[in-house]
């Protein structure tokens, strides 16, 4: 019975993988890369919106991002949320567009974005943590009801935590590369 919810609980945990793989191919270690700034969140007209549905955004030179809103009255949002990121980018907001020219990748700058990437693994660790106490829960409530024994409950404990261990390798080996390649001059 708990094996059943720890393989149902498995789309989750490939779910919050699927994330962190999404949240580190934004960490671009040279070229100007649309995704690094297109799910920014800008406040337009009141709504929290991704930049990618307000505003064209286009890689005109190798390190240069252009961000072409359609609406003008978004650019200072725009602007203000680029600042406002964890990102280190600084936007130059020109009255059309706003141009972002992304740094070459000097020492500091990639102990920044490696400090960017733990605190994604961190993001996705604590994912992983929030699905094994989901799971936990479930498999207390079987046992409280009587579906399984008290030995069933610490088995499901046991291959819970060891599911929860392999998906945190995972997140572990994943970052190690990415950091890898950050690092690499």
């Amino acid at each position: 019975m708990y094996k059943k919810i720890i393989e149902e609980k498995k789309v989750d945990l490939d779910g919050a993988l699927e994330h962190f793989k999404f949240e580190m191919s934004k960490i671009r270690t040279g070229r100007a890369n649309p995704s690094i700034v297109e799910d920014l969140s800008v406040d337009y007209y009141g709504t929290k919106t991704p930049l990618k549905q307000i505003a064209n955004i286009n890689v005109p030179e190798p390190r240069t991002l252009l961000i072409q809103p359609w609406s003008r009255d978004s650019l200072a949002n725009i602007e203000a949320a680029i600042k406002i990121s964890d990102l280190n980018l600084t936007p130059n907001n020109d009255g059309e567009v706003i141009r972002i020219n992304i740094p070459a990748l000097n020492e500091e700058r990639r102990l920044e974005l490696v400090k960017i990437l733990n605190k994604k693994a961190e993001e996705a660790k604590i994912s992983v943590r929030n699905i094994r106490e989901d799971v936990w829960r479930e498999i207390q409530e079987l046992e409280k009801e009587g579906k399984i024994a008290e030995d069933d409950k610490f088995r499901g404990k046991e291959r819970l935590q060891e599911a929860v261990n392999d998906y945190n390798k995972k997140v572990d080996d994943m970052r190690e590369k990415k950091e890898q390649e950050i690092l690499t001059v």
